[in-house]
């Protein structure tokens, strides 16, 4: 089975993950690491407990086009059929925010798929059923909202902040902490697989361009996590390369605002050599319309050249299958 590589490594050489523990924690899978543009490559990861076959969706803008291409390049064990990762695989969803590049998949496979629960924060739930499963954009395939219910989907409001939720039968559990997405509130799911852990982030701005408080506060959450050695890995967009203007950021991260909030994670979290190596994957980039590698080499760069904490930078490519 194919394991994708470490694309890059800034401060420090690659190696582990700052864990404690000996084995790996976490089976990762990208479906879909881009930002737009491409419609068979936004946002979607598959992450299970690692040698465990069920875990879930964190997003699902890209589903059986991710799943084919993960298929082809080993992401899933040979002989794996699409249906078996779709209908098998993916036990539940985790959808950070409605945006369409990470719901598009979710949505359009919907007829076709076994019944599951979809956990999120309850707005975040709320405009799936008003938005997308309304028996006018699509037939209302969730368990709430313009009758009639064909409840294929359940939805699972999660508190925020709130204890980790057990995903049935894939032997993980999620919290949810709120971020600022441009005016739109997004999430990030804290899954953990007994005492390891591991974020998955959907878009998000800085706090200081969003005037929030809400990455500090997720920060400060998961600080335990990284000094203790369990936080396996954070999934983090960067949109787009610098130079570019604040204001036309539309609540996103580039390098220079990532390695910043970055920074202030490891000042939680007692000084930067608490993240040495610390993996941290980069999806959402925005692609051009050309679909050349420009963009995706320039943040790659850019990452590496930056004054942030001596993380291990990981540029996700779809389908290719990531271990923590």
């Amino acid at each position: 089975m194919t394991v994708a590589t470490t694309v890059l490594a800034v401060s420090a050489a690659a190696g582990a993950s700052p864990s404690t523990a000996d084995t790996t924690a976490f089976d990762i899978v990208p479906l879909g690491v881009e930002g737009g543009v491409v419609e068979g490559s936004t946002s979607a990861w598959f992450i299970a407990r690692h040698g465990h076959e069920q875990g879930l969706a964190c997003d699902a803008g890209t589903l059986v086009p991710g799943i084919r291409a993960a298929i082809a390049k080993g992401g899933f064990p040979a002989g794996t059929r699409p249906s078996d990762v779709l209908h098998r695989r993916i036990g539940a969803y985790l959808i950070t925010h409605p945006h369409l590049d990470h719901v598009a998949g979710l949505v359009m496979v919907s007829p076709d798929d076994r019944a599951k629960p979809i956990f999120a924060l309850p707005e975040v739930n709320a405009a799936l059923a008003a938005d997308y499963f309304n028996w006018s954009a699509w037939p209302n395939m969730g368990d709430r909202g313009k009758p009639p219910l064909l409840a294929r989907y359940r939805y699972r409001d999660l508190a925020p902040s709130a204890e980790g939720v057990p995903v049935e039968d894939t032997g993980l559990a999620v919290t949810a902490f709120p971020l600022s997405h441009g005016g739109t509130l997004s999430t990030a799911f804290l899954v953990r697989a007994g005492e390891d852990a591991m974020l998955c982030m959907g878009d998000t701005g800085p706090d200081a361009v969003e005037h929030s408080t809400r990455l500090d506060s997720l920060w400060q959450a998961v600080a335990p996590l990284v000094r203790a050695g369990r936080l396996r890995a954070i999934i983090v967009e960067t949109s787009y390369p610098d130079p570019r203007r604040d204001e036309d950021l539309f609540g996103h991260l580039t390098p220079r605002w990532l390695h910043r909030e970055l920074g202030r994670l490891a000042e939680l979290a007692g000084g930067a050599g608490k993240l040495t190596d610390l993996p941290v994957v980069i999806g959402h980039i925005k692609p051009s319309v050309d679909g050349g590698p420009e963009t995706v080499a320039t943040i790659a760069r850019q990452l590496s050249e930056g004054e942030g904490p001596p993380v291990r930078y990981v540029i996700a490519e779809q389908g290719l299958r990531l271990e923590f």
